[in-house]
């Protein structure tokens, strides 16, 4: 179910094949700025270049002597370049080329993200363009409040996820950094210009300073923006969830041909989808939870944050570019219900005008404790014998010696309360299409 959601390209970033094909670019790109120095023979170099390969089953194998993965990978490789091979990995440590390689793994994941969020934004867009004016009830405590239109609900959305492409536009640079500065960061065995050099070809910034690794709050940045966009996303779902609710029907997924809602009942039609980001969103907020406990290490490195982040980092990116796409295609598809949204409207039999008409008593030399008090005792009068707001209005004297009944009908005016539905969509979407067009 995961993979009908998710791009081959994430999965492929993931692969042992893209992984190690990071780390042998690494070396090289070490070796070269070593050469070029004079810290390397040219043959040397252009034998590494010519030769350096591996075969990830070779390497598998060896690691089950080894124990070491790194080891292992420059075991492969210097078989198969032979006597040049005792320059690869010169003056450097695992985690020159774990972090170094993490860093490219991430950044390629933000990328697709990135793409993803560009695309759920369009889509958000176009809904709420389409549906700018559908009047529909707003809730409070999931009760009844005042109107607002389905387009707007939208347009909110719209705005949280531009801020989503904000955060992840900067996650990705906080974790575009690379290290090539040996065991315990001090460039004891490899001078400073192998980093800038390796990093400046990887399109990666150097670690201004690091121990045996990259500090790992970079990462804890990255992964708690994946966790805050999974709740983004979450919002979204729960919301679509609670329209669909059979007493509301203001919105629902859409059913497919041969979909079955249930293995009792035929008559289902369940929001699923919606239900299975809700559930996805607690794995991405979670392992965010375990990226932050790999900030404090032991001394310059131990290695309790390496098993975590060979779970999280495939995990988190996989589990958002398929939480994105699915999110994509409930919206696109999702269908509104208008005539629904306005029998909600209109179920409260009125009451939803009445802060209105509290104000407009107040405008009359009234307190507001006591036009709240004319007002809320006919309210509760509806609630409990399930009579018309504005009937009630207009048998109250103490109410109708203030205000004639014009008065009291331009309190009933559902236009009124969304004058200035314009303004909002001119404040999200004007003079923002670099947003999703990048």
């Amino acid at each position: 179910m995961i993979s009908r959601y998710t791009r081959p390209e994430m999965g492929q970033i993931w692969t042992d094949e893209n992984r190690l094909k990071k780390w042998l670019r690494i070396e090289i790109l070490a070796c070269e700025a070593l050469a070029e120095m004079g810290e390397i023979p040219s043959q040397a170099l252009k034998e590494i270049r010519e030769k350096a390969r591996f075969d990830v089953e070779r390497v598998a194998e060896i690691e089950k002597v080894t124990k070491h993965d790194v080891v292992a990978f420059l075991t492969a490789v210097g078989e198969n370049v032979g006597e040049a091979s005792r320059y690869i990995h010169f003056g450097l440590t695992s985690s020159d080329i774990l972090d170094t390689s993490l860093a490219l793994l991430l950044k390629e994941a933000s990328e697709l993200i990135i793409e993803d969020i560009r695309k759920f934004l369009s889509v958000l867009k176009n809904k709420a363009s389409a549906y700018k004016n559908t009047v529909m009830i707003g809730r409070s405590h999931g009760i009844h409040a005042e109107p607002i239109t389905f387009g707007l609900k939208m347009a909110l959305w719209y705005d949280e996820m531009r801020r989503n492409l904000t955060r992840m536009e900067r996650a990705k640079e906080a974790i575009s950094y690379g290290k090539i500065s040996g065991a315990v960061g001090t460039f004891g065995h490899v001078p400073p210009f192998v980093e800038d050099y390796v990093c400046r070809k990887c399109g990666l910034k150097p670690s201004p300073i690091s121990t045996q690794i990259i500090q790992r709050d970079h990462h804890a940045e990255f992964f708690s923006t994946l966790a805050i966009i999974a709740s983004s996303i979450e919002k979204f779902a729960v919301e679509i969830r609670h329209l669909q609710r059979t007493e509301v029907l203001e919105v629902e997924e859409f059913f497919t041909k041969g979909q079955k809602g249930s293995s009792a009942m035929p008559h289902k039609r369940n929001p699923i989808l919606s239900e299975n980001l809700c559930g996805l969103a607690r794995l991405v907020r979670a392992n965010s939870l375990t990226a932050l406990e790999n900030i404090p290490l032991w001394h310059e490195r131990d290695i309790s944050h390496s098993s975590v982040e060979r779970v999280i980092a495939p995990d988190s990116t996989i589990l958002l570019d398929y939480m994105l796409n699915r999110a994509i295609n409930i919206i696109d598809k999702l269908l509104v219900y208008p005539d629904n949204m306005m029998r909600n409207v209109e179920k409260t039999k009125g009451l939803i005008f009445s802060e209105g008409l509290m104000l407009e008593l107040t405008k009359r030399k009234i307190s507001r404790e006591e036009a709240y008090a004319m007002v809320q005792r006919n309210a509760m009068r509806v609630w409990e014998e399930e009579t018309d707001f504005k009937e009630e209005i207009l048998k109250d004297p103490d109410i109708t010696k203030v205000l004639s009944r014009e008065e009291i009908e331009e309190c009933f005016d559902l236009e009124g309360h969304l004058r200035h539905v314009d303004e909002i969509f001119k404040r999200i979407f004007e003079d923002n299409t670099e947003t999703e067009n990048g």
